[in-house]
C-alpha cells in the first residue's frame, strides 16, 4: 500500500486553528475596530448546539453575525460557544469547527469557504481544501447580452473537473 500526503485535510485543519486563534484573541480582547464575522455552519452537524426553534428554521446551514452584540464567547479545541440575539432573544450556540462552511471578515474582505466531498464519499477521497475568498469584490456580472457559459467565439468552453486527476 502506498501512503500519500492528505493536503486537503491538511488546509482545513490549520484553516480552522486560524479561526480558532482568531476567536480566542477576540474572546479575550474584543472585536478590534470595525472587524466582524459572518460564519456559515452546518446546523445539522451532531455536535452542533442550538435551538430547536433555530434548527427547524435553518434545518440546512445558518450564517450567524458576531459584530455589535454578542455575549459568552468560550472558545475551545473543538469548537466555540456564543450567545447571540435573535430578534432580542438571547439564545447560546456551539458551533463546532468541523462544522463551519464559510468564515467572512467583511471589513478585511478575507474570507474562507470550506468544502465537503459527498457523504457517499469514502475516507480515502481527501477533502477539498479550503478556499481563500477574493480580496476584493466579485466581478460584476456580465450583461445579458455577452455569452455566460459559450466562449465569445461560439464554441462551448471547456469545463475540466480537477477530480478527474486525483487518486
Amino acid at each position: 500500500m502506498s501512503r500519500s500526503i492528505d493536503y486537503g485535510n491538511l488546509m482545513h485543519e490549520a484553516m480552522r486553528g486560524l479561526i480558532r486563534k482568531v476567536l480566542t484573541d477576540v474572546s479575550q480582547n474584543g472585536l478590534p475596530g470595525a472587524h466582524h464575522f459572518f460564519i456559515t455552519f452546518d446546523t445539522s452537524h451532531p455536535d452542533a448546539e442550538l435551538a430547536d426553534w433555530l434548527s427547524d428554521r435553518y434545518p440546512g446551514e445558518m450564517t450567524v453575525v458576531m459584530q455589535h452584540w454578542y455575549d459568552n464567547l468560550d472558545v475551545g479545541t473543538e469548537g466555540f460557544a456564543v450567545t447571540l440575539n435573535f430578534g432580542d432573544a438571547p439564545e447560546p450556540l456551539y458551533i463546532p469547527y468541523d462544522a463551519i462552511k464559510t468564515f467572512v471578515d467583511p471589513s478585511v474582505e478575507f474570507g474562507l469557504r470550506f468544502e465537503t466531498q459527498g457523504e457517499e464519499d469514502d475516507d480515502t477521497v481527501p477533502a477539498t481544501p479550503p478556499e481563500i475568498l477574493p480580496s476584493r469584490a466579485p466581478a460584476a456580472p456580465k450583461p445579458a447580452d455577452e455569452p455566460t457559459n459559450e466562449a465569445k467565439d461560439g464554441k462551448d468552453a471547456d469545463i475540466v473537473s480537477l477530480d478527474s486527476f486525483r487518486k
